[in-house]
């Protein structure tokens, strides 16, 4: 008869947080709910196990040693509430809310965002209600990325914008067969107090609208609009397209005069946006349009949480400027989640420098003292239909905007400000500052 053997605890997939070296794992956080009757000790364990060494059956190859170098390991899993010595029954409680946090080991997955993803939440993502609500990255992992070439320091540098809010517009109608008269509003807008003027996310290379039109043409008003007003006006040229042109795109918009870029980084992969970052060829600040990002993120059971989607994922992989929704206008977020993402846009991130935050979505100029209050000046602000839609024209619209900027930045209220500044006070008068719907 053989002897007990003790279980290798460095073999199973649980540790104690104070148990492990926090630079050899990347630690995921996750939120679910299971039917009453499944012990949420034993939640854990699969999950961990699933998304590293192991499958729904034990396998001869998964050894110990096998375990001690790739397993994942469960820091800590919890019942919510934290109930201690009774807990309801199935009856009133059919379905038990837990939040745990799992540990992966980084030699599990590189230095690769595609393989990371796959790691902390690759199958687990179609185990039921269950959401990544947290990544916690080492430093040891973070080296490898080098994140915004220009970031927000390095955008205020390139436009001489040293404090406010930078203004953003996407032309209108969102989709539209080139022609030249698509000049004056571009010009218009730019004019008026455009800092960055993008495509929207739905025009990128089409046959009826391409690169080759709008850059040389919308880079001439670029010039034109300096001229008359003293400032400079980033153009971010869409270059979206399938993988075997996308890269020819972005040589093809620089060699055209563009002074920036765009992608759909969603829908195009985060290995892609990380490889036109990184891309020494590129000299332009990009970026990131959050399209899509609603698939992944707007369950409160499922999926990713929007700051890791809209913002973590892309300022690692190299997004200067990442759109998102904010609460004022049409999109539908709650104000917690808003300030999240841009605290994850900004905040301290080891090597990786901080990207702008850009609201967008409805927002008119009444809303930008709300927009500044809550995040500050280092923010782009985004209007479509609030520059091109004001009574006056897009030349209006966006001085609007600047208006509003200029007294949230003196801290005179939008309503007085108006009074003597005719652009704003038509806006305000057509827009209120009530929430914009669709």
């Amino acid at each position: 008869m053989s002897e007990y053997e003790p279980p290798d605890l460095m073999a199973e997939p649980w540790a104690l947080p104070d148990g492990i070296d926090f630079e050899d794992y990347i630690i995921g956080t996750y939120i679910g709910k299971v039917d009453a009757n499944i012990n949420v000790d034993l939640i854990g364990p699969a999950l961990a196990i699933e998304q590293s060494t192991g499958t729904w059956t034990p396998v001869p190859a998964e050894t110990p040693e096998v375990r001690k170098k790739h397993v994942a390991r469960v820091l800590w899993a919890t019942q919510l509430p934290d109930y201690e010595f009774e807990r309801p029954g199935k009856k009133e409680e059919p379905k038990r809310t837990y939040a745990l946090s799992i540990a992966f080991p980084v030699i599990n997955m590189a230095n690769q965002i595609a393989m990371m993803l796959t790691a902390t939440f690759g199958n687990i993502s179609m185990g039921g209600d269950l959401k990544m609500v947290d990544l916690r990255f080492p430093k040891s992992y973070l080296k490898d990325f080098k994140g915004p070439r220009f970031g927000i320091e390095g955008i205020r540098k390139v436009m001489n914008i040293p404090k406010r809010p930078l203004l953003n517009n996407m032309i209108k109608p969102c989709v539209y067969t080139w022609n030249d008269s698509f000049r004056e509003i571009f010009f218009e807008a730019a004019v008026g107090g455009c800092d960055v003027i993008k495509d929207d996310e739905l025009l990128a290379n089409q046959k009826f609208n391409t690169i080759e039109q709008r850059v040389p043409a919308y880079m001439e008003e670029v010039d034109k609009a300096k001229e008359e007003s003293g400032e400079d006006t980033l153009f971010t040229i869409n270059i979206t397209d399938n993988l075997e042109n996308f890269f020819e795109n972005a040589d093809k918009a620089q060699e055209l005069g563009a002074n920036a870029l765009m992608i759909n980084y969603l829908v195009m992969g985060l290995p892609v946006l990380r490889k036109l970052a990184g891309d020494p060829s590129v000299k332009v600040p990009i970026l990131a349009h959050m399209d899509y990002a609603g698939a992944m993120y707007m369950s409160p059971w499922h999926g990713v949480s929007s700051h890791l989607i809209l913002a973590k994922f892309a300022r690692l992989c190299g997004a200067d400027i990442v759109v998102h929704p904010a609460p004022y206008g049409k999109a539908s977020v709650i104000s917690e989640k808003f300030t999240r993402v841009a605290r994850n846009c900004r905040y301290p991130m080891a090597n990786i420098k901080p990207m702008f935050p850009m609201p967008s979505g409805g927002i008119t100029a009444g809303m930008v003292d709300k927009c500044m209050k809550t995040l500050g000046t280092d923010i782009v602000i985004g209007s479509g239909g609030g520059i091109h839609a004001h009574p006056d024209g897009p030349r209006a619209g966006a001085t609007a905007f600047r208006q509003a900027m200029d007294a949230v930045m003196e801290n005179i209220p939008l309503a007085k400000y108006a009074k003597d500044h005719r652009e704003l006070g038509v806006a305000m008068g057509l827009w209120g500052t009530k929430k914009t719907a669709i």
